[in-house]
């Protein structure tokens, strides 16, 4: 990641350090300093962040062990509360599915309470195999329409429905909570609040958190050098967040808006 706030003047030792090439300088351009991604996305070495003393070039993550993420977790413990617990978001946490199940595994071991967002366009057998260790599941559905949900994010929603339909499905004791991000122009319809409050009704699912549009990532895909798709996309109004909820609360479903979930 590049963060050019923090890029001043130096020796240019990430561009000497650099062993394809990738990265070149503009002196008369702001930011100085240039990527050839195509390279930067196949490097495991990381030469360049080695080198910059101002953190302006930094790796966004890094390796775990189950050990090690453990003894962080034990640390913070005492912080947390007596309604603390874990919670695993990402990106998607089941993209690394036999660690976070470990990870979970190993919470439980520790009476630790534990929470697991996720898109849910996962293989379901690793949701279900992962179920049994996780106290609360946020699951999104981003859209009942499966065309428009294929066109906004590239898949259909047909895993997901059936994803949602198995976790209740299968006896699993803990709280689901559907999650729908509202993005104006996609999903912010009256229909399609009502669509998917039957569909809840349907599988038997009591609860939706309703999360308004915002563009925090944006930075990210800058210091990545990626465009962002949404940069011009407006949040929704206050008004039309409670007019979506109502939809829900008029089908019997409890409704909560932004992060706030009752406990």
């Amino acid at each position: 990641m590049y963060k050019p706030g923090k890029c001043k003047a130096c020796p240019l030792r990430c561009v000497e350090a650099c062993p394809s090439g990738a990265i070149s300088v503009s002196k008369n351009e702001t930011p100085p300093l240039r990527f050839d991604r195509s390279l930067c996305d196949n490097c495991d070495r990381f030469d360049c962040v080695k080198v910059c003393y101002t953190e302006s070039l930094q790796v966004s993550g890094r390796w775990y062990t189950v050990r090690e993420l453990m003894r962080i977790l034990a640390r913070d413990h005492q912080y947390w509360g007596s309604e603390g617990g874990v919670c695993f978001s990402g990106g998607e946490p089941l993209l690394q599915h036999q660690f976070i199940l470990a990870v979970l595994q190993a919470c439980g071991h520790s009476y630790i309470h534990t929470a697991l967002e996720t898109c849910a366009h996962v293989p379901t057998s690793d949701l279900l195999e992962v179920l049994p260790y996780v106290d609360w599941l946020f699951a999104d559905i981003k859209h009942m329409n499966s065309d428009m949900h294929q066109r906004e994010t590239g898949v259909d929603n047909g895993l997901i429905m059936h994803n949602i339909r198995c976790v209740l499905d299968s006896g699993w004791n803990g709280r689901l909570i559907i999650r729908s991000p509202i993005i104006p122009g996609f999903n912010d319809t009256h229909e399609n609040a009502e669509e998917t409050a039957i569909f809840m009704k349907e599988i038997g699912a009591r609860e939706i958190n309703l999360l308004p549009f915002h563009r925090l990532g944006a930075s990210k895909y800058e210091q990545l050098g990626l465009p962002y798709a949404y940069a011009r996309q407006e949040p929704p109004s206050p008004d039309l967040m409670m007019t979506l909820k109502r939809v829900y609360e008029a089908r019997g479903l409890a409704c909560y808006l932004g992060s706030d979930t009752p406990f």
